[in-house]
């Protein structure tokens, strides 16, 4: 078994690493990182839940046509 550990960034505590999912990256700013944090604390839910939720519905729409102007 790995000493690895990863951190969960919005609660700054150790978990183990589960296997379930990957791990991924994204890049957002800081402030609407944090505003979108503090929303889903209030919810009651993780980033990861806020996350996967659009995800989902995003994937489940047909493609839109770009705006190319």
């Amino acid at each position: 078994m790995s000493s690895r550990r990863y951190m969960c960034d919005d609660l700054d505590v150790p978990r183990p690493a589960t296997g379930k999912t990957p791990l991924r990256n994204v890049r957002v700013a800081s402030e609407l990182w944090q505003r979108a944090q503090e929303k889903a604390k209030a919810e009651g839910r993780t980033m990861t839940d806020v996350i996967v939720t659009y995800l989902r519905r995003y994937v489940s729409t047909p493609p839109r046509k770009r705006d190319e102007s």
